[in-house]
């Protein structure tokens, strides 16, 4: 089995997770089909998660995507981004 895909980048600042990074030790690609965000997305006033930026894809729930296999990743890596936390790496077959 290959490696969970890791969060190359993460550029919703308002995550309690991203701290200069991905801190949260595995992410959940959730929303719905056409539109995949981050669920593990939290909006708090503190910091939380890992104390390196180390975070990677621990489930997709977007069967649609062509990097979802098993419920997994097959992406190298992810991108989050956007103001609702979107998978940008996201491709529907």
């Amino acid at each position: 089995m290959n490696a969970p895909a890791s969060v190359a980048s993460c550029q919703v600042t308002e995550c309690a997770f991203n701290d200069d990074g991905c801190h949260a030790d595995a992410v959940t690609i959730a929303g719905s089909e056409g539109a995949p965000t981050c669920g593990t997305f939290i909006e708090l006033d503190v910091r939380g998660g890992l104390p390196t930026a180390q975070g990677h894809v621990g489930a997709c729930q977007r069967l649609e995507c062509v990097h979802n296999k098993d419920l997994m990743c097959t992406a190298e890596a992810v991108t989050i981004g956007g103001d609702t936390a979107n998978c940008l790496t996201y491709e529907q077959e």
